[in-house]
């Protein structure tokens, strides 16, 4: 049987992002959550809360949707009740794991550009309400794609596969609600994420040159500045992080625009360049669900510490008992 270029590249991709995916992501949150990574708590509750839902991003994106039905078909996952609360789930962890990165980003825009807000907003037990709230909304407007899809087949009783009903191409209840959740993601967030950086750097730009001003330098002497050091390492998080989420998302961004615009519905064949971009557009997203963690390793000198100290534990170990 002839497999198109980009089916045989997913072959390969799903299962290496999902080994991948997982542990980075357990990584990420075992040492986040240890609290010895210099961070401040507010700022650690938003990573740990980020790693969380990439984790549910590849285990029910990448696991369960992507290679799962392309190396076990038909299995339990396909029978439409399954299929289409794995679909269900798939949805509502991607719209969580987006708006924990708006709020990341919204919350340290606050930090650097908003002084009288940042010492009630900027706070461990608000990011916990912020997370909890996203949380239950995210998953409450993703609840209706559990309904969208019927089965394909009824074979002994038990219906199987998860396809699109008629009635969501034809019904102006469902189109709205289609175009809802593509605007809450990711259309809202990728632009709140590019405008609340630019006023981010704004701001920081004004800052840096008032306080060198201020400063000054006594014999052309340079001296450091604690507040601008601590600032410049919470800048470079933010925006790698933020920087990597716009660059990995504007391809599906730029796809659904040009599929809304030209009313492309079908595909002619697997080769066709609308279903090779979506697919591409897919990969790039998901890789998304694994960047963090080679951020906070690059950008965190203290993460980096704890990161082989970890490695380092189960070798000292081997090494003890094999003394013993």
């Amino acid at each position: 049987m002839h497999y198109s270029v980009i089916y045989q590249i997913r072959r390969i991709y799903y299962p290496a992002l999902a080994a991948v995916g997982v542990l980075v992501n357990l990584v990420a949150i075992v040492i986040l959550s240890r609290g010895k990574c210099g961070l401040s708590k507010c700022i650690s509750r938003y990573l740990v809360g980020m790693a969380v839902t990439d984790l549910l991003v590849v285990t029910t994106d990448v696991i369960l949707r992507g290679f799962g039905p392309i190396y076990f078909p038909p299995s339990f996952l396909d029978i439409t009740p399954v299929c289409s609360f794995i679909i269900f789930l798939s949805a509502a962890t991607a719209v969580v794991s987006v708006w924990f990165t708006v709020a990341f980003t919204f919350d340290r825009f606050v930090a650097i550009c908003c002084e009288k807000l940042k010492t009630k907003y900027c706070t461990e037990k608000m990011a916990v309400v912020v997370q909890g709230t996203v949380s239950l909304l995210g998953t409450s407007v993703s609840v209706p794609w559990y309904f969208v899809y019927e089965p394909q087949y009824i074979i002994g009783n038990v219906p199987w596969y998860c396809e699109i009903k008629s009635s969501f191409r034809t019904s102006s209840v469902w189109f709205s609600f289609d175009m809802f959740h593509l605007i809450l993601t990711p259309f809202i967030p990728f632009f709140l994420i590019l405008l609340l950086n630019v006023l981010t750097v704004r701001r920081i730009l004004v800052a840096s040159r008032v306080r060198k001003g201020l400063r000054g330098s006594s014999n052309g002497e340079n001296h450091k500045d604690p507040e601008m050091e601590n600032r410049k390492k919470s800048i470079i998080l933010l925006f790698s992080i933020s920087g990597s989420f716009i660059l990995l998302w504007m391809t599906q961004v730029v796809f659904y625009i040009y599929v809304r615009i030209a009313g492309t519905r079908y595909y002619s064949s697997n080769t066709d360049p609308v279903y090779i971009t979506e697919h591409t557009s897919k990969i790039l997203q998901l890789l998304s669900s694994c960047t963090n963690t080679c951020i906070y390793v690059l950008t965190q000198s203290k993460f980096r510490e704890e990161l082989k100290n970890a490695v380092k534990y189960p070798i000292n170990l081997v090494a003890k008992l094999v003394k013993l």
